[in-house]
């Protein structure tokens, strides 16, 4: 809980001195890192109302899938899996109603202590209900 809660803080206290940091985004994506380290798969696709694309490793990028269909994607991505820690690296705005939300996962497969290490990455848009995901992309570190 103290982590959760230096880390907000952290991201709080930098949000006005980065070019391009965007205060709204704060709490998107504090609510995406908690999704993701309880791999919340349907709370990591609520805010993707119209679709969203998703590109996990090793696939081609699917076509807009719905949120059902891209919580479904995930789940069967991340199964298997035990995350060891989330962390939000960035959330920026990159244009006029576009931002980014970077996230950082250390995660062992089930069976071995072996730990990895992804980078997920979270493409919104600005809309009138506050932030929309529209593009979820998973890279290997």
């Amino acid at each position: 809980m103290r982590t959760m809660i230096l880390t907000a803080m952290a991201l709080m206290a930098g949000a006005g001195s980065v070019a391009g940091q965007d205060t709204t985004l704060v709490p998107v994506a504090e609510a995406a890192r908690v999704a993701w380290q309880g791999q919340d798969t349907k709370a990591i696709l609520a805010p993707a109302s119209n679709g969203v694309l998703v590109q996990l490793p090793g696939a081609d990028p699917s076509s807009p899938v719905s949120q059902a269909q891209g919580a479904a994607l995930l789940r069967q991505y991340l199964k298997g899996t035990a995350e060891l820690e989330t962390v939000v690296r960035a959330a920026r705005v990159v244009g006029t109603g576009r931002g980014f939300v970077e996230l950082t996962r250390r995660y062992q497969v089930d069976g071995t202590e072996e730990e990895r290490e992804e980078s997920v990455l979270l493409g919104y848009q600005s809309a009138p209900e506050g932030w929309r995901l529209t593009e979820l992309r998973i890279t290997r570190n």
